[in-house]
This record gives structure tokens, C-alpha cells and sequence, in this order.
């Protein structure tokens, strides 16, 4: 803004305003200069080279440096220079869009982390299905193998205390096994002492006393030998299939054991799977009568699943929850006691003429060695199983020994069922599936149909909309016009 000097000195308007203000910095031509550098700031494009412009500030700054309180007024001049007024507007605007980049790459990586979280989970799931899947298969195939074999070996060597006392030596390999597993897999090695001792800490914060080892093995290693030893008994009365499933109704007697010992919860759905059990055992007895050697090897197969419901009962009250290695230190000093305190049994038995060996060259040791080794695996698997996989599928593989018992009675034996035994086969399959329901079971029911439910009407509401909008646009092509209220 030009105008004439006025008599006071004073050029514009806005100069007496300032001189009257008090403005700080102010001096007679403020304003002259400031609109000056004003016009030079319009002329000049940001970031082109203005001579004139550049000469018009060294002349403004020359003018500036001679005169009172000259500071203040050369912050504002170059702030507000050309290229300043470029740079401020291009960083405020670089800031913020590097803001805005910052919480997208924030968000971008959340959400890609995210993913991969899920990814990895799916993965891992993925992986324990098909461990599932595979551990199945082997424990059923290993049960089922282990049973023919053994209705096989009957047919040469009948001697089911010795049969049973020698697969149980096998024990002893269980923690050997289980070493070489942790040498090929763990990071940190550890020597087989040390990881002995660190095992052993599931008897006692003292480890394995010789005490323990007397008091804590010597009524496991008894069940133990009695299970197995009644099954085999049932084997040489009852065929496979029947001999597997009464076994399934060890999963029942374990809730009734542990509801009135161990006060577990109480579940109306494994009462109910409990009397499908007692039942399908009645119906196996009825089956040819009550009579002969159906009842005998009825009764030896549920004397096995008590033994075996009472071992398991009794081990997680000493003991409690085992891991892996506990687990194989436990079943290799089941082994060794056997080895050590029970091999008198069969030298009294042979020697009363109650299980007389043949010659030892005329024993089955092939037969005899591939009972062991399945045995063996089948106890490794069902360990390495809970590990690697969900434990319910373990359950599932041995359920599944009965089917696969069928089979090969039906297809090489040439066995018949009749009506009431295949009943009761499946009555106790049964039984066995509803005892591995969850204890939420009920609650995770319910909010699985209030889910569908709620997705159901999510669908309706989805659906009414897309109707609605159908029929808004039909009617706009027929011309109507539909008027908002306010």
C-alpha cells in the first residue's frame, strides 16, 4: 500500500495504526517494505531462482541490520521469503502425509501380522489333524495287530503268563527310545543321567528312592501284569472283536472310579454311557446263554478293563499328570520290576506243570517278539500321541481297533456275529464315543446353535434388505419416485 508522506513522517495509514499499537519491531516504513516483499513473494514461483527478488531482500536485510530492535522483524522476513513459504507449506504437507503413511504401514503391518498369527495357527492345526490322522491309524493297527497275533500264537503256544511277562520286559526299551528322540529333536542335549533324574522328579522332589521304587512301582507293575494277562485269557475264550470292544469299557469304569475316588464332576451324558456299557457287557454274556466259555471270557475281558480303569485312577492320584518323559521313565521302571520281581512267576508256573514250556527251541519267538514290539508301540504311540496331537484321537484309534478287529475276524476266521453280539459291539462303541465328550459339552451345544441361529437371521435381515432394494429400483425404473421424509 503506496501513499504520500504525511507532515508527521509517518508514509500510510497502517504505519500510524502500528506507531500507535506499539507494534515490536516497528520503524518509519514498515509497511512499505513489508508489502514489497509481499509482491516479491506473489511474483516469484516456489523454488525458481528470482534475482531480483533475492537482491530486493539483501537490500531489505541491509536496511534492517542498522536499525533498533532488528531481530524480529528479519525471523518474520525470512519465514515468509520465497522459498521459506515453499518449504514450510511442502513439510507441513510432508508431515502430515507421513503421518498418514506412518499409521497406514502401522495398520498394514498389524494386519499383516495378524494374518500370519492366523496363518501359523491354521498351520499348526493342519499339522496336529494329519498327526491325528496318522497316530489313529497306527494305534489302532498296532492294537489290532497285537490281538491277531496273539489269537495266532495261541494255536502253537498257549501260555498267557509268559506271553504276558515277556512283552512286559519290553518296557525297559520305552525310555531308551524315548532318549533318542530327544537327541534328535532338543536343542539343548542333555546326558541320559541327567535326564534320568530329571524324569524321575514325578515320584518325588527326591527322585526314584529305592522306597518309591518298592512302594510306588510294585502295585502299578501288579495291575499292569494283571491287565494284560486277563486279556489274554479273554482271547483264548472270546474272539478279537468281542475281547476289544468289552476292553472299550474301561473308558466307563475310569468316570465311575474317578466320580467316587478322585470327586470328579459329575455327568449325566457319561452315566448314560456308562449304562450302554453295562449293557452291551450283559447282551456279550446273553449272547450263548450265560453258559460256558462265553461268560468265563466275559468276565476275563472286564476284569482287564477294571484292572486297567483302577491303574489309571491310582496313577493320577500318586502321581498326577505325566509328560512324555515321565511317562516313559515310569513304564521302563514297570519293565525292570517286572524283570526283577516277577520273573519267578513263570519258573513256579512251569514247574507245576500249569504252563509247561515246551522245549526253548521249539518256542515261537518270532510270534512272541512281534507281540512285544507291538505292544510296545502301541504304548510309545499313545504317549507320543498326546504330545503331538489332540488326546481325544487317541481314544478314537483304540475305539477303532473294534471295526478293524471285525474285519479280520469276518474276512480270515470266517467268524459269524449274530444279532445280539453285534448289538452289543455297538452299544459299547457307543458308550465309548459319549464318554469323550468334552465337560462343556452342553454349554458349547448351546452356543453353537444360538450361532446358527443368530447367522440365520443375519441371512433374513441380508435378504429382506436385497428384496427391499430390488424392489426400490424396479419401482424407479417404472418411474416412480420415492420422497424422503424429513
Amino acid at each position: 500500500m503506496d501513499g504520500k508522506a504525511a507532515p508527521n513522517g509517518v508514509a500510510t495509514i497502517e504505519d500510524r495504526i502500528l506507531r500507535i499499537t506499539g507494534y515490536y519491531g516497528y520503524y518509519p516504513g514498515y509497511s512499505s517494505q513489508k508489502s514489497a516483499s509481499r509482491s516479491s513473494v506473489v511474483r516469484c514461483k516456489p523454488g525458481a531462482n528470482c534475482p531480483s527478488t533475492q537482491s530486493g531482500l539483501c537490500r531489505q536485510l541491509s536496511a534492517l541490520s542498522a536499525a533498533e530492535d532488528s531481530a524480529a522483524p528479519i525471523l518474520e522476513l525470512q519465514s515468509r521469503s520465497p522459498s521459506g513459504f515453499c518449504r514450510h507449506g511442502r513439510g507441513e504437507r510432508q508431515h502430515r502425509s507421513g503421518e498418514d503413511g506412518t499409521q497406514a504401514n502401522t495398520d498394514n503391518t498389524s494386519q499383516e501380522s495378524h494374518a500370519q498369527t492366523r496363518c501359523e495357527s491354521c498351520i499348526s492345526t493342519f499339522l496336529k489333524v494329519v498327526w491325528g490322522f496318522l497316530i489313529i491309524l497306527s494305534v489302532s493297527s498296532s492294537w489290532v495287530g497285537t490281538t491277531q497275533i496273539v489269537k495266532i500264537t495261541f494255536k502253537n503256544f498257549d501260555y498267557p503268563f509268559f506271553m504276558t511277562w515277556f512283552s512286559t520286559n519290553w518296557n525297559i526299551m520305552f525310555f531308551p527310545v524315548y532318549y533318542s528322540g530327544h537327541l534328535v529333536t532338543a536343542q539343548e542335549k542333555q546326558s541320559p543321567i541327567k535326564k534320568f533324574r530329571e524324569c524321575s522328579r514325578i515320584f518325588g522332589e527326591d527322585g526314584l528312592t529305592l522306597k518309591l521304587f518298592l512302594k510306588r512301582t510294585a502295585p502299578f507293575s501288579i495291575l499292569w501284569t494283571l491287565t494284560n494277562y486277563l486279556y489274554l485269557l479273554a482271547l483264548k475264550k472270546l474272539t478279537a472283536t468281542d475281547v476289544s470292544a468289552l476292553f472299550c469299557c474301561n473308558k466307563a469304569f475310569v468316570f465311575l472310579l474317578s466320580w467316587i475316588v478322585l470327586k470328579d464332576r459329575f455327568m449325566g451324558v457319561r452315566i448314560v454311557a456308562a449304562i450302554m456299557a453295562i449293557t452291551g457287557i450283559v447282551m456279550m454274556a446273553y449272547a450263548d446263554g450265560f453258559h460256558g466259555d462265553s461268560i468265563t471270557g466275559v468276565a476275563y475281558a472286564v476284569g482287564s478293563a477294571s484292572t486297567s480303569a483302577l491303574y489309571k485312577v491310582l496313577f493320577k492320584m500318586f502321581l498326577g499328570s505325566a509328560n512324555f518323559g515321565e511317562a516313559a521313565h515310569v513304564i521302563s521302571t514297570l519293565g525292570f520290576f517286572n524283570l526283577i520281581f516277577l520273573s519267578f512267576i513263570p519258573v513256579i508256573l512251569h514247574f507245576t506243570k500249569v504252563e509247561c514250556w515246551s522245549p526253548l527251541s521249539a518256542v515261537p519267538w518270532g510270534y512272541l517278539c512281534g507281540i512285544a514290539g507291538l505292544w510296545l508301540a502301541f504304548n510309545i504311540l499313545v504317549n507320543v500321541g498326546v504330545v503331538l496331537t489332540y488326546p481325544i484321537l487317541i481314544s478314537i484309534g483304540t475305539v477303532l481297533s473294534v471295526p478293524g478287529n471285525a474285519a479280520v475276524d469276518l474276512l480270515k476266521h470266517e467268524v459269524i456275529f449274530s444279532v445280539v453280539r453285534l448289538g452289543a459291539n455297538i452299544i459299547i462303541c457307543l458308550g465309548f464315543l459319549l464318554m469323550l465328550l468334552p465337560e462343556e459339552w452342553d454349554e458349547i451345544t448351546l452356543r453353537f446353535i444360538n450361532s446358527l441361529k443368530e447367522k440365520k437371521s443375519e441371512d433374513h435381515a441380508e435378504d429382506a434388505a436385497d428384496s427391499s432394494m430390488h424392489f426400490r429400483s424396479r419401482s424407479r425404473a417404472n418411474g416412480a419416485v420415492s420422497i424422503p421424509l424429513a
